[in-house]
C-alpha cells in the first residue's frame, strides 16, 4: 500500500482552513475538521428529546445539545490522543494527528481539553438536576474508553454506551427521569455505534493486527457485513420497541422504515477491503441519525396531542 493509497485521518479544508496557522493544530486535534463525529453523538440526545415529546417545546435543548456535542466531542477526541499518542505514531492513518507529529505540545493539550470542558459546563447548567446527574454520570465510561482498544476486542461496544449517552440525559430532561422507552433507545442506539463504528474500524485492520490493537472489524474477521447486519437489525428492534412503549400503533412502527432502508444499503453495499468506502458508509450514519431523529419527532410528537 502506498501513502496514496491511504484514507487521510485529517485534512486542511473548510473552516479549519480558514483559521490562523497556529490555532489549525488545535482544531485538528479536536477534529474540528471531521463533523462527522459530533454529529454523531448529537444525534441520540435529539432523539431522546423527540421520542419524549419535547422536540418543539424544547427546541431550545436541541440546539444546546448541539453545542455540548461539539465541544465534549473534541474534549473526547483531545483525550484520546493524549493517551493514545504513542500508538498514533504507530498507524499510518493517525501518525500526522497534532499530538502525535508534536504539532501541539502535551501541555497545551491538556489546557485545550479544560477549556473545552468548560464549554461543556456552561451546556450542563441549562439541565435539571435529574437530568445533569444522568450526564456526568458518562464521565467514567468517556476516560476508560481509551483503555479499552488494549483489553478488550469489542471497544466499540464502549464507544457505544459514551456515544448515546447523550439519549439518556435528552430523555431525562423531557421526561424527569429514565425509563423503559428511553433506555430501550439507549440501547439501540449502542447496536447502531458498534455497527458504524465496526465500519469504521476496517481502515485499520492491518496496523491494528501488527501493533496489537484490537477491535470488532479483527474480531469478526470474513464475517464483518454479517456482525454489523446483525447489530443494525438489533438496533431497529430496540428502537422498534422504545416506539411501541410510547405509541403502541403499527403507523408508529412504520416510521423506522426509512432509516432500516438506509441501513441495508450500508450493509448490502459494504466492501471490507475497500478503506475509502468503509469511510464513506460510516460518515452515511450523520444520515441515518437525521432519518432516526424524523421517526422519534413524528412518534414524540403525536404522542403528546
Amino acid at each position: 500500500m502506498t501513502t496514496t493509497d491511504l484514507t487521510p485521518d485529517t485534512e486542511h479544508r473548510g473552516l479549519v482552513a480558514l483559521l490562523p496557522a497556529a490555532a489549525r493544530p488545535f482544531a485538528l486535534l479536536a477534529r474540528f475538521d471531521r463533523p462527522i463525529g459530533w454529529w454523531l453523538l448529537f444525534w441520540p440526545g435529539a432523539w431522546g428529546v423527540a421520542l419524549a415529546g419535547g422536540a418543539i417545546t424544547r427546541w431550545d435543548l436541541i440546539l444546546w445539545l448541539l453545542l455540548g456535542s461539539i465541544a465534549m466531542r473534541g474534549a473526547g477526541c483531545v483525550y484520546n490522543d493524549i493517551v493514545d499518542r504513542d500508538l498514533d505514531r504507530q498507524v499510518a492513518r493517525t501518525r500526522s494527528r497534532p499530538l502525535a507529529s508534536g504539532a501541539v505540545s502535551l501541555k497545551a493539550a491538556w489546557i485545550w481539553l479544560v477549556a473545552l470542558c468548560l464549554i461543556g459546563l456552561v451546556v450542563l447548567l441549562q439541565l435539571n438536576l435529574y437530568a445533569a446527574i444522568v450526564a456526568l454520570l458518562s464521565l467514567a465510561l468517556v476516560a476508560g474508553y481509551p483503555f479499552m482498544k488494549r483489553i478488550t476486542w469489542w471497544p466499540q461496544a464502549w464507544l457505544g454506551m459514551v456515544f448515546s449517552w447523550a439519549c439518556l440525559v435528552g430523555w431525562s430532561e423531557i421526561a424527569g427521569k429514565l425509563t423503559i422507552p428511553g433506555l430501550l433507545l439507549y440501547a439501540g442506539s449502542i447496536a447502531w455505534v458498534i455497527g458504524y463504528d465496526t465500519i469504521y474500524a476496517l481502515q485499520d485492520r492491518e496496523d491494528d493486527a501488527l501493533i496489537g490493537v484490537r477491535s470488532s472489524a479483527l474480531r469478526m474477521g470474513s464475517r464483518v457485513r454479517l456482525g454489523v447486519g446483525l447489530f443494525y437489525v438489533a438496533a431497529l428492534l430496540l428502537w422498534g420497541g422504545a416506539v411501541w412503549l410510547v405509541r403502541p400503533d403499527p403507523l408508529a412502527l412504520a416510521a423506522l422504515l426509512p432509516v432500516a432502508a438506509h441501513f441495508g444499503w450500508q450493509v448490502g453495499t459494504l466492501s471490507p477491503d475497500d478503506g475509502a468506502g468503509a469511510l464513506a458508509r460510516f460518515r452515511s450514519n450523520r444520515f441515518a441519525g437525521f432519518l432516526m431523529f424524523c421517526a422519534c419527532f413524528v412518534v414524540g410528537t403525536v404522542a403528546t396531542l
